[in-house]
This record gives C-alpha cells, structure tokens and sequence, in this order.
C-alpha cells in the first residue's frame, strides 16, 4: 500500500508506448473540459477535488484493479492527497504526477523520426502535453531546430548529447499558441535566428530573414533545408523541404487538419492565401514527400512509434481540409465556428516579437492549454 510520484517523463513514456493507464483528474470540471490527458489506452475520469475533502467512498467502485492508477491535478498537491486517501482506502498502490499539469504542458521528449543523406537525423521533438511540434536536422556535427519551445533546455541537453554544433534557429511563421524559443537558442549558441519577413513587421530584435527559396546547409554533408513560402496561418509563413524527403509545414498543414487564419485578426484577408497554399502550392509537390507539421491535435494523431507524419498524397486523400472543392465552402469552413481561439494568444504574439517580456511564471500560465492552431 502506498503512493509513489510519476514524473512527466515517465507518463510520457507510458502514453507513447500505449500502456493501459487510469486517471483520475481532480482538477475543477471547466479546467478538465478544456484539457486534460489523452492517450490510446489511456482511460480519465473527472472527480473535483473540492468533491473528495470528505472522503474517496463514492469513487472507488469506479477505480479499476487491474490497471495503474494516476491522480492528477494542477500543481500536485490535491493529488497527491487524493492519492493518499485512496491509498489508506482500499490498501492499493497509487501514483500522483510530479509537478501537476503544469509539468505536463512542459514536458518534450525526442523522438527520431528518419536517417538523412549520408548519416544525417532527423527528430520530431513532441511536447505531447501541448501538441507542439519542433524538429532538430543534424549532419556531421552541425544542427538547426525548426519551431522550438521556448523550454530550450531539452534542445540544449539533445544537442550536447550529440557533440553538435547549433548553426541555425528557426521559425517558420510568428506563433500565436506558444513562445518560441527560437532567439534564446540562437543567442545561447551563437547561431542564426531566422524568421519569415512578413511576420517580423513588430519585432524588437535583430533576425535573418527566412525566404522564399533560400536553402540553408547543415553539416558537411550538405543536408539541404529549402525555404517555401507557403501563407495562410500567417502571411509569412514558410515551409522547409528537408533533404527532398520532408515537409515541415508549420502550422499550414496538419495530420488530421489544416492551420487557422484568424490569429492575427485577419481571417478574411489571409484564406485566399491559404487556399492558394494548400490547394496549389503544396498540391504541386511531390507526393512522396512526408509531412511533418509543427502541431498536432488529438492523441490519435500520434503513430505507433510516437510520431507525427503522413505522406502528402495520404493527406490529399484523407484530411477534410484539403478536400474543399467549392471557394465559399472553403472560406466559410476556416472563417466561422472555429475553436476558441489559444490562451493569451495577443500576448504570446507580443512576447514573440519582443515587445513584452513576462515573468516566467507568468509563460507557464499564458501556454498552459491545448493547442488550437488547427481549423477543427
């Protein structure tokens, strides 16, 4: 009998591999409604904590016996306590997340997604608590991340593990959901920061534009990283084509969906653009080419190996988004009933371009959430 602490990582792992756990959230109900979570043989239930200061009886003919069992809460403690009452309860083994949901929405785990030309990598990091994406190509001792968090220690510690230099940091479109760390990177390392142009009409800092075209080499393998403007998310957002094998499209395309226009407030301005993105810039490539996005939605999203990818004519043929034959079905269909839209997302746009610089705690607060990049 007992409690013992399970630290996101370890959850992770869990999540990824598919192992059957349960979870019970002790979080207020609004706050599970919005987030909580997910996994293919993750199974959550929802008991406010407030609901349980008088004791677990009434639950415990819900908590299964043949399963872990995981209490969760914001920032552990309630969980913890939870955890131990249930302990005292039944006399069974209980885990709490270390850190709460806050560790949760912080965590990123690496995941290599391909070998590249001549002994080059290429890895997805999947920060599976907000479903952010970002990507490390590697070659002969020289890296470039595409879309970091701003949690930059997981990249530091991924590129010392490696012995690889970082040479370029970038974004490929101004985020609204998450703080880059693209420039803390870059900085930190004595590496080029690179940013679509026109994205970078409101930055405070000094930025390599990324263009339409431009290749950027890493390593001397020569692992070609080619620039494809590609707006609609934003007006500057760019696609990297990746040793022409990978698409990293941003948050353009995704698996199960496509990118928004309207966080910035100009839906109605940018969907020709995405339109003209989707159905005719990306429809021209090849469709061989393995789409790696930098968001993801839902769990589901998530292949055996813990990826994210699918090959572009897969997506042709599959995701709604990409299959909207009528202009004005289109345009209402990424113009109206779209998700709410991210958490602080005018302030995370503002922290992104250097006009504010919130408390650290305050970051954590602004990006705790799902995310809501996608039109569905």
């Amino acid at each position: 009998m007992g409690i013992q602490a399970l630290t996101a990582a370890e959850l992770a792992k869990k999540v990824m591999n598919q192992e059957p756990l349960f979870i019970l959230d002790v979080r207020n109900e609004d706050e599970f409604q919005d987030w909580r979570v997910e996994g293919k043989n993750v199974e959550v239930i929802n008991k406010p904590y407030f609901e349980l200061l008088d004791g677990v009886d009434e639950i415990l003919d819900r908590i299964p016996s043949d399963k872990e069992v995981l209490v969760v809460c914001a920032k552990e403690g309630s969980s913890q306590f939870v955890a131990d009452m249930l302990a005292e309860a039944d006399g069974g083994d209980y885990l709490y997340l270390q850190g709460g949901m806050k560790t949760w929405s912080e965590h990123i785990e690496p995941v290599k997604a391909a070998d590249l030309t001549d002994g080059g990598e290429l890895y997805q990091f999947v920060r599976i608590g907000k479903g952010c994406l970002s990507y490390a190509v590697i070659s002969n001792g020289e890296a470039a991340i595409v879309d970091p968090v701003r949690l930059t220690d997981a990249f530091a510690s991924f590129l010392e593990e490696k012995q690889a230099v970082l040479k370029y940091a970038v974004d490929t479109h101004l985020h609204a959901d998450h703080i880059s760390g693209g420039r803390d990177l870059a900085e930190r390392f004595g590496a080029s920061y690179l940013l679509p142009e026109a994205d970078a009409g409101g930055v405070t800092f000094s930025y390599e534009p990324l263009e339409d075209g431009k290749t950027l080499t890493v390593g001397g393998t020569e692992i070609d990283i080619q620039a494809m403007y590609s707006p609609g998310h934003t007006i500057g957002s760019t696609s990297l084509i990746v040793d022409d094998q990978y698409l990293l499209t941003g948050d353009i395309l995704f698996v199960d969906s496509i990118g928004r226009p309207d966080l910035a407030g100009k839906a109605e301005d940018w969907v020709g653009d995405l339109r003209e993105t989707l159905y005719s810039r990306y429809a021209d490539l090849d469709g061989d080419l393995v789409v790696l996005p930098a968001h993801f939605s839902k769990h589901e999203e998530l292949d055996d190996n813990g990826l994210v990818m699918a090959e572009l004519a897969d997506l042709y043929a599959r995701n709604h988004g990409l299959n909207i034959e009528d202009e004005a079905a289109f345009r209402r269909a990424v113009t109206e009933n779209l998700p709410p839209q991210p958490n602080a997302y005018e302030t995370i746009r503002q922290t992104n371009m250097g006009q504010v610089e919130p408390a650290e705690e305050e970051k954590t607060e602004m990006e705790i959430g799902p995310n809501r990049c996608a039109v569905s």
